[in-house]
C-alpha cells in the first residue's frame, strides 16, 4: 500500500465513496492521531450512515471483514468520527485525528448457542469472545475481528505513522469513555499500538541527532514536556532562530535558547 495525494492506494482498496460529512483541512502538524472504531453493524449500513449528509458522521476509512478498504475522505480533511471527545488536554478530537472504522457488531447477547447483535443478526460461537471491556468491570460477549482486518489496520497505521508522523493510536472508548465502547476488547489495541509506536520510536532514535538547528516554522512553541499537551514555557520561537539540540524523544527535540524546553522536531532544520 501507499498514500498519494492523501488517498490510500493498493490491492486491498475496494473503492472511494465520497462523504460530504467533513470540515476543512487539518492545521499544520496535524493529524498526529489515529482513532479506531467499530461500525456496530454490517458494511453497507455503515457506509450509508457515514455518507448521509443528514447524519453528520463520517470516517476516513472503513475496513471490511475481508480486510478490504473503502476510503470516504482524504487524509488532509477533518472527518466527523469522534464526536464529543477529549484526550489529555485536548478536546474535540476530530481536528487532531484520522478515523478508521472496522466492520464489527460490537457487544452481543447470548441466546442458547446463538449470539445476537443489537440489530438481530445471529453469530456462531466461533465468532464470539467473552471479555471485560477496559472501562467496565463485568465480562460481556463481543463480536471478534478477523485476522485480515487486524493485519490490514496494522498495515494502515504503520503507513500513516510514516507519512503523517502519527504519535497516538487510540480507541473511541478512550477519548469518549462515558459514551463509547469501540473498538472493544476483541480488538488487540494495546498490543498493536505498542508494537507500531515502539517501532517508530526505535527508528527515530537510530537516526543521528543534530547538535544545532534553525527554526523552520514561522512560529514554534517551546514546551515543558515532549507532547502537544506540554505546558508552554516561553514565547514561541521565531523562524530562523538558532537553537542547541540537547536531546530527542519521539519526534521532539529538547533545545536550549534563553530557556531549555521541547519543540516538535519536524520544524527544526539541522545546521
Amino acid at each position: 500500500m501507499e498514500i498519494k495525494d492523501h488517498f490510500i492506494l493498493g490491492e486491498n482498496i475496494k473503492k472511494f465513496v465520497k462523504s460530504p460529512n467533513h470540515s476543512g483541512n487539518f492545521e499544520t502538524g496535524l493529524p498526529d492521531t489515529v482513532v479506531l472504531h467499530y461500525t456496530a453493524g454490517p458494511f453497507k449500513p455503515a457506509l450509508n450512515t457515514l455518507t448521509n449528509p443528514r447524519v453528520k458522521a463520517s470516517a476516513h476509512l472503513i475496513v471490511d471483514r475481508d480486510g478490504s478498504i473503502t476510503q470516504l475522505i482524504p487524509f488532509n480533511l477533518i472527518a466527523w468520527h469522534a464526536g464529543k471527545s477529549s484526550y489529555g488536554n485536548r478536546t474535540g478530537m476530530n481536528k487532531f485525528s484520522l478515523g478508521i472504522e472496522m466492520v464489527n457488531s460490537g457487544p452481543l447477547t447470548q441466546s442458547g448457542n446463538v449470539y445476537r447483535s443489537w440489530f438481530g443478526s445471529a453469530f456462531n460461537p466461533s465468532d464470539v469472545i467473552e471479555a471485560t471491556h477496559r472501562n467496565e468491570t463485568k465480562p460481556k460477549f463481543w463480536h471478534t475481528y478477523t485476522e485480515e482486518q487486524i493485519q490490514t489496520v496494522s498495515d494502515i497505521c504503520r503507513l500513516l505513522i510514516d507519512v503523517y508522523d502519527i504519535k497516538f493510536i487510540l480507541g473511541h472508548e478512550e477519548i469518549a469513555p462515558l459514551r463509547k465502547t469501540d473498538p472493544g476488547p476483541a480488538f488487540p489495541l494495546d498490543r498493536l499500538r505498542s508494537k507500531l509506536l515502539m517501532e517508530d520510536r526505535q527508528s527515530e532514535d537510530a537516526a543521528e541527532m543534530p547538535v544545532e538547528g534553525r527554526i523552520a516554522a514561522n512560529s514554534l512553541n517551546i514546551r515543558l514536556t515532549p507532547t502537544p499537551e506540554g505546558k508552554r514555557i516561553a514565547r514561541p520561537l521565531q523562524k530562523g532562530a538558532k537553537v542547541k539540540i540537547l536531546d530527542k524523544s519521539n519526534g521532539w527535540y529538547k533545545v536550549s535558547t534563553e530557556v531549555e524546553g521541547w519543540v516538535f522536531g519536524k520544524y527544526v532544520e539541522s545546521i
